[in-house]
């Protein structure tokens, strides 16, 4: 495992397949732009800065995977959104990682 990933990246102990195939909320917290010009099947876009505005998308989802180009981001909202009471969120790292659990 490349040490970025193991730094910003999802874990080695979490099965983003089980979590994919248990119909996991899909969080791309890249921008608009970056979205547009690549994204995983199914996610939605919500920037990292437009997270407290969009709380409620959270709410009630059994299972949350955030991601973005690095990791980087989606461990910043990852934090932020456990910080505000959501559970059950894991850091994917960087989208095309994620794509091939999709």
């Amino acid at each position: 495992m490349n040490i970025f990933q193991s730094i910003f990246g999802n874990s080695s102990n979490v099965d983003l397949k089980s979590l994919v195939d248990d119909g996991a909320f899909l969080v791309d917290v890249r921008t608009p732009g970056e979205f547009a010009g690549g994204h995983v099947k199914g996610s939605v876009n919500i920037p990292l800065d437009m997270l407290p505005a969009q709380l409620d998308a959270f709410r009630n989802k059994k299972h949350i995977i955030v991601f973005c180009r690095s990791g980087s981001r989606s461990a910043q909202a990852k934090t932020f959104l456990e910080q505000q009471g959501i559970q059950d969120v894991t850091n994917g790292g960087a989208w095309d990682y994620v794509q091939q659990f999709v």
